[in-house]
């Protein structure tokens, strides 16, 4: 065997993290580990329903259980994780998806706002709906 074909087969070792020699990187990265307060967040509503379902007494253990002081820390820290995600999201959203209206490009600031204004929508029927 030739030596080309060793130095082909030589892979370049990278560094666990790598992605913190670079600014966008890190950003990066850090923007896609929030997702997993997303995921915490749907676990945590599946265990509520779950809850529910089975009865007033796993409802109220599951209160109990919720109502601990690292479990409001946890949750507290997951909202604003997820505040962040979606903010993010939506400020990549105009790059990712191309929208065009009567053959002309809706400018990403217009679509990021449509998404803010129907986020702060959603947002406001919801609390609505929890306090009334």
């Amino acid at each position: 065997m030739t030596t080309d074909f060793w130095q082909r087969l030589h892979r370049q070792r990278v560094p666990l993290l790598w992605w913190t020699s670079r600014r966008t990187y890190l950003l990066f990265v850090v923007r896609e580990l929030t997702s997993v307060a997303v995921v915490w967040f749907v676990v945590y509503l599946l265990l509520l329903v779950r809850s529910v379902g089975a009865g007033p007494g796993d409802y109220e253990r599951f209160l109990d259980w919720s109502a601990q002081p690292w479990m409001v820390v946890l949750n507290a820290l997951a909202l604003a994780l997820a505040i962040v995600h979606t903010i993010t999201w939506f400020m990549v959203t105009p790059q990712a998806m191309v929208l065009k209206v009567r053959g002309r490009r809706v400018p990403g600031v217009a679509l990021a706002g449509a998404l803010y204004v129907a986020w702060f929508a959603v947002s406001a029927v919801i609390l609505l709906l929890v306090l009334a």
